[in-house]
């Protein structure tokens, strides 16, 4: 068996370097936990970015997966299969709303939801042919495609990929007064995140989603929220949004949505906004594919049980207490989430987030830091109490509380 070392050379070697992950080398996984191709046994608090909120091998989810396989995995869309209508049907009803236009990854159902925008503008709100704008916030991160990365604030992800997409218009996350000036009559969406991960896990001001929710519905403008990582039980709540009483226009989804099995995602939303297509309009080979239907019926079905975003809120009680216990000991500057999900900032004076990460690895724990000196937690939300309090006890050690 390669060595962790070999195993990371022979993948810089021969893959583009489009990420730069931790050092290690992950082989097997289950629940909570993951063993690196040494034996090594480490902690997952970072759950894929959210993809894995029901841990890593889940046995419902990996049998319904195992029990499709047997049977047919794709189609494509030039036939219909027996698991379709079910997920539609089912993942409708879990959003409260009326159709479902699946895809495959996180992007891919962004771009489906800006393109489902712009044709209903056209369409249904009367918005002259070329003219359709799409309001989104700084700091945001809905993906890496071309045209997402035309309304992205974040430099790294936007240098040398230019000419950029037109149509949308930047304002300050969380600033209503900002997004009011900002639509005008040819807007046809403002698309959002609930709360902002990769910026740091960026809790809005309180009445900012329903502020936005009144607003878009005033200038008869779509709520487009992007719960690609706060969705599906994240923050306690199968959706961030209902933490304000607030249902959008549109959901998107993913990551969570395919159970860390499978790429599943989607467009959700009323008949009036996704019956805008025709047949031919748009498509995709893979998506709402067999396997992928029948993995993500599995997972709506964990989620309508509630137990999930039960632990999430729970347990993210005690993550955000424990959290700022460690704050008042100047170590952290400031801590935001919401569930069992979390945004550290390190003091510099203990190192980067990049250092604090490869501390904790040591440790054995694996986290993920973003924009410097912040740190990310998100746990499966299978976790125990008493793994998690070991793992904050890592952390301690790290910053020598």
């Amino acid at each position: 068996m390669s060595t962790t070392e070999e195993l990371i050379a022979s993948a810089e070697a021969h893959s583009a370097p489009t990420y730069h992950p931790l050092p290690v080398v992950v082989a097997t996984a289950d629940g909570a936990w993951m063993t690196d191709v040494e034996g090594r046994r480490y902690l997952d608090l970072l759950a894929g970015y959210s993809a894995l909120n029901f841990g890593h091998g889940n046995r419902r989810l990996i049998e319904a997966a195992k029990a499709q396989l047997e049977r047919v995995t794709l189609t494509s869309r030039a036939f219909h299969h027996d698991r379709f209508a079910e997920f539609c049907a089912r993942l409708a009803e879990l959003c409260g709303m009326e159709m479902v236009l699946p895809m495959n990854t996180g992007a891919e159902a962004v771009e489906s939801a800006v393109k489902t925008a712009r044709k209903w503008g056209y369409r249904v709100k009367g918005v002259p042919e070329g003219m359709a704008k799409v309001v989104v916030a700084g700091n945001n991160f809905h993906g890496r495609t071309t045209t997402i990365i035309s309304f992205s604030t974040d430099s790294e992800a936007r240098a040398d990929f230019g000419p950029y997409t037109p149509g949308f218009e930047i304002v300050p996350y969380g600033d209503l007064t900002a997004m009011r000036a900002a639509v005008t009559e040819n807007t046809v969406a403002v698309l959002l995140e609930p709360i902002q991960g990769e910026a740091g896990v960026l809790v809005p001001p309180a009445g900012y989603l329903a502020g936005v929710r009144e607003l878009t519905r005033e200038r008869n403008v779509l709520f487009v929220a992007d719960e690609i990582q706060s969705g599906l039980g994240r923050t306690g709540r199968t959706f961030a949004c209902e933490h304000e009483g607030v249902v959008p226009d549109m959901y998107v989804l993913g990551k969570a949505l395919g159970g860390g099995v499978v790429p599943v995602s989607a467009v959700v939303s009323s008949r009036e906004v996704l019956g805008v297509f025709r047949p031919g309009e748009h498509g995709s080979t893979f998506g709402g594919n067999p396997l992928a239907c029948a993995v993500a019926l599995e997972v709506i079905a964990m989620l309508r049980s509630g137990e999930y975003q039960r632990r999430a809120t729970e347990l993210g009680d005690h993550l955000h207490r424990e959290l700022g216990q460690l704050a008042g000991s100047g170590r952290i500057t400031q801590v935001r989430g919401r569930g069992l999900w979390a945004g550290i900032d390190i003091d510099p004076v203990y190192g980067t987030g990049r250092e604090i990460s490869e501390k904790l690895m040591d440790r054995g724990v694996l986290v993920k830091d973003t924009h410097g000196s912040t740190v990310r937690i998100a746990p499966p939300l299978v976790i125990s109490k008493e793994d998690l309090d070991w793992g904050l006890a890592q952390l301690r050690g790290v910053l020598g509380a």
